[in-house]
């Protein structure tokens, strides 16, 4: 009797799966298409605002054998942001922003706060009927001829507080910040309410010092929406001296006759240029938000991603 012994068949050589295309490293034509399409991009939006400054260093002479907009500095010069600083509609305007900004950022979080974190407890009274109150803001609207109204009616109208109260509270940065506030660790809250702590002290020790990244993030978007408005102004002041930067940029771009009595003689008698004016306003009324992005930029990616998980 033979007894037949199978040999073990040679194991087929193992073959790593394929790979998605986008996970394949980059070969040296891609990297530099990629390089390439960043320089465009990068060209694209700070080309203008190269141009701009650079005109607006520029006297006016050379504005004047360039034809209009600067391409390279062939002299420097500060003038237009001396007579522009120097005193008068631009510099109160200017006041008026930074003053209706910082007055503003602060109430507006201080409102968006208190909301989120009550909307964020689910014990807290009737929560829900008040989040859909102001899920339903986000979809209708009274309109503007009811707000003007409503603003009229109050006697707010030709005052500092038109530029305000009627945009203080952004539904979404209430949503994002509630988001936020939920991922927050129930523990937390929890030993420091057997502790004997209240709601505020909760929300003053324990929540705002951990959620800091949303704090900077949505004071950027308070303070950016506040220092870029022109249309509450433009409604609601009748005051030229009460208008804030935005306004008087807007007069002094759409036409040359709104410059202020001091700037439009020196205009018509040759010492500025209408031009490098205008040119001076769009930078000092850049300059604020350019300088505040960098220091809250590390804390975006954390406190839209976070903020966006639940809700």
């Amino acid at each position: 009797m033979s007894v037949t012994v199978e040999r073990p068949r040679p194991r087929a050589q193992w073959q790593a799966p394929e790979r998605p295309v986008w996970e394949e490293p980059p070969t040296r034509a891609g990297l530099g298409a990629k390089g390439l399409i960043l320089a465009v991009c990068c060209v694209a939006v700070l080309g203008p605002l190269w141009v701009v400054i650079v005109t607006s260093l520029s006297p006016r002479h050379v504005i004047d054998s360039a034809g209009g907009l600067v391409l390279w500095p062939e002299a420097i010069t500060f003038v237009n942001y001396q007579e522009l600083l120097g005193g008068g509609q631009v510099s109160r305007a200017m006041l008026v922003s930074l003053g209706v900004t910082g007055v503003g950022t602060v109430f507006s979080m201080g409102v968006s706060v208190l909301a989120a974190y009550g909307l964020s407890r689910p014990g807290s009274f009737a929560h829900r009927a008040l989040l859909m109150a102001l899920l339903t803001t986000m979809f209708f609207s009274a309109g503007l001829i009811p707000t003007y109204l409503l603003v009229q009616t109050l006697g707010l109208t030709d005052t500092y507080l038109a530029l305000i109260l009627p945009s203080a509270v952004s539904v979404f940065n209430i949503l994002v910040l509630r988001g936020f506030f939920m991922n927050i660790s129930q523990e937390l809250t929890d030993s420091a309410r057997i502790d004997g702590a209240g709601d505020l002290r909760i929300l003053w020790t324990i929540v705002l010092p951990l959620s800091r990244a949303v704090i900077a993030v949505i004071s950027l978007f308070y303070a950016v929406a506040y220092w870029s408005a022109w249309f509450n102004a433009m409604i609601y002041i009748d005051d030229p001296t009460k208008l804030p930067l935005q306004n008087v940029l807007m007069q002094l771009v759409q036409k040359n006759t709104a410059l202020p009595t001091g700037l439009s003689q020196a205009v018509n008698a040759g010492e500025l240029s209408a031009l490098g004016l205008q040119m001076a306003m769009m930078v000092l009324a850049l300059a604020p938000v350019a300088v505040a992005s960098p220091f809250v930029q590390r804390h975006f990616k954390k406190g839209m991603l976070i903020g966006a998980v639940k809700g």
